[in-house]
């Protein structure tokens, strides 16, 4: 079903209209949707089944048929710090990680980061609501401002991991097949294309970071943080 994002101003009287200039031309010219259609919108908080009213040149109006509460997000929140990675590494990664479902994505300003922040962030939350729509969610993903790893509020969660080469005693399995309780917020943080620093290292294991195993192979950073994020979600 083709879906849109909206917001609560977008909504009144059980009628949404759909005003963001990029939705309305691709409804009308890619999808050609006629009256009478049903499509989905999400505003963050629910879902909405509706029914295509009116089809103007800047405005798309729909009545809901239906408000469904969000089923599509897990009950434990996933953020996500990732050493900002080459542009469209970057890309890649803040579109598998929406798929996947986490909640937030922090950009980690680290020491051996290579790539420069030339990435506006209007791009990266462009890239958060296409996937959001691709993949039927209800939540955006957010992302924040670009943080040091000292800037990270580590206490505030209850899991916090950071796969690391070095690591051979503790797998990302065995860290999780430990844990008694079902956490409520989960922090795993992943360097950049250098890797992290082993002060880097000792810093997150002094703060409490639990340092993991992704195995023998040495993975890319894209590719640890898409599979960890997947891991993650798929067990809470």
């Amino acid at each position: 079903m083709i879906s849109v994002i909206i917001s609560n101003e977008n909504i009144g009287n059980d009628i949404i209209e759909i005003i963001d200039k990029n939705d309305v031309n691709h409804l009308k010219n890619a999808f050609r949707i006629k009256v009478g259609e049903i499509i989905r919108a999400v505003d963050g908080e629910y879902e909405y089944i509706c029914e295509v009213l009116s089809i103007e040149k800047k405005v798309i109006e729909a009545k809901i048929i239906e408000k469904n509460e969000d089923k599509f997000s897990s009950s434990v929140e996933i953020d996500a710090a990732i050493g900002i990675l080459k542009n469209d590494k970057m890309d890649l990664t803040i579109q598998k990680l929406t798929e996947i479902g986490v909640t937030r994505i922090i950009p980690l300003l680290t020491k051996r980061g290579v790539a420069k922040i030339t990435e506006k962030k209007d791009k990266w939350d462009l890239i958060v609501k296409e996937a959001t729509k691709q993949c039927q969610a209800v939540k955006l993903v957010q992302i924040q401002e670009p943080k040091k790893l000292s800037e990270l509020n580590i206490d505030e969660y209850d899991l916090a991991i950071v796969p690391y080469e070095c690591e051979d005693e503790n797998s990302l399995r065995n860290i999780l097949n430990k844990i008694e309780n079902k956490p409520k917020k989960v922090l795993y943080i992943v360097g950049p294309e250098g890797g992290f620093e082993k002060e880097e290292i000792e810093f997150l294991k002094e703060k409490g970071v639990t340092p993991v195993s992704l195995g023998k192979r040495i993975l890319r950073a894209e590719t640890a943080s898409i599979i960890v994020g997947g891991i993650l979600a798929n067990e809470y």
